[in-house]
Parts: C-alpha cells; structure tokens; sequence
C-alpha cells in the first residue's frame, strides 16, 4: 500500500438497493454478517472506519463511514472490500467526500475542538458537507482573510461542545474542504450555523451542499435496523 506521510479522510455514503429487503432471512442474515466481517477488516489496511446510519434521514443513504487512512489507495481497498461482501453487494455510492489533513493557515494551535474527529469517544451524531470557497476569497490579503476567520472562529469557541475537523480537497475532489462535526445536541449544532451564517465569512461561501446527517451506532445494530436478524 503507497503512502506519503499524509493523512486522507473519507464521508462514504451507502445506498440499500430496497430489493435485498425481500429476501429470505436466512440470506439477508448471511449477506449482514459477511458485510460486518468486511468492516472489521478495515483496519488491517491502516483504515479507521466508523459507522453511522442515515436510515430514513438522508434520501438513498442508509449507511454513512467517516474513515481515516494514510492513503488514497488504502481507502479504495476498504471500499472495493465492503462493495464485494455481502451486503455490500446491494449497495451503492451515493456519496465521497475525499480531503487530507492539514495544519490550518488561520489557526496557530488548534484545541481539542478543532481535532480530528476520531479521538476519544464518540458523539452521538455525525454532520459532515463538502465546502467551497469564492475565488475573490483567495485573492484577499492573508491579513484580511485572517481578521475573517478570526470572527468565524470565536463564533465556534462559544459552543464548546462540538467537535470540528477540517480536510483539504484541493486536488483530491471537486470542493475545496471536507467539513465535519460531532456533537450530542443538535439543537445547539443548529444554532451554531445560524450563528455562523451571521459572519463576514458567509459572503465569500460558494456551496456548502449536501450535509449529511449520520447517528453513530455499531455495525451489527445498523444491520439490524437495515433487516438482518442475528448479524
């Protein structure tokens, strides 16, 4: 497996063909325990891999991987993998978000809010969207995109209890970042993006569509809500 030092992150979004469903128990139970056998061997590629459901909240989503991989390569080893086991047979890409991690050019020395989101114990819920910034953005002064930020920031600072990551696309996928977060309150997550929505940053926003909305749960509990019994 190619590496180069870096650190890759990856939204996978699944979609269950809904035909699976009607078959027999015994093959639907089979096709689950294969697939989870799939998931558990991610991590012999180097691949952090957590699973979250979509059931019922994301139109032709119903799985939802937030990985972590030291390559591009390693991630497409884990997904050809689930694609090929089981259930995953019935599945299909709905979306990919692909970013690298990287230190920030606004932050001198992130928190422990600002980390990668695969440390310490998991949030209840997931939401990740690619992001894109205007081109008059880039062509600002670093000065002034860094007063910008420094707004946007404090506006984050003020809801401690969500946790934010932040991947570079540039090259890798068609947005410029990959833009995640992780928290128990939805209601305080929603009003942290209104809050933000409020800031000079807003102006020079170009996309910040599909958000994808994940609550972590572990593997075997998503196969069953999917219909395997047993997996």
């Amino acid at each position: 497996m190619s590496g180069d030092g870096q650190t890759y992150i990856q939204a996978l979004a699944l979609g269950l063909d809904p035909a699976w469903r009607r078959r027999t128990d015994e093959e639907r139970t089979g096709d689950a325990r294969e697939f989870a056998g799939a998931v558990a061997k991610a991590e012999l590629d180097q691949v952090r891999s957590i699973a979250y459901s979509s059931i019922g909240l994301e139109p032709g989503i119903e799985l939802l991987f937030w990985q972590m991989a030291p390559s591009v390569d390693a991630l497409e080893t884990v997904a050809a993998r689930l694609l090929r086991s089981g259930l995953g047979r019935w599945l299909t890409v709905r979306q990919s978000l692909i970013g690298r991690i990287g230190p920030s050019q606004y932050v001198r020395k992130p928190t422990a809010q600002e980390q990668s989101l695969f440390g310490g114990d998991r949030s209840r819920y997931l939401v990740v969207y690619p992001f894109t910034k205007s081109t008059e953005w880039y062509l600002l002064s670093r000065e002034a995109r860094q007063k910008v930020m420094n707004e946007h920031m404090h506006v984050g600072h003020e809801y401690p209890t969500i946790r934010q990551a932040l991947a570079y696309s540039f090259g890798l996928d068609s947005q410029d970042f990959v833009v995640a977060y992780e928290t128990d309150d939805l209601v305080a997550f929603g009003d942290l993006v209104r809050a933000l929505r409020g800031t000079e940053s807003r102006r020079s926003t170009v996309s910040d569509t599909p958000i994808l909305l994940g609550i972590h749960r572990p593997v075997d509990e998503i196969l069953e809500l999917l219909g395997a019994s047993g997996a």
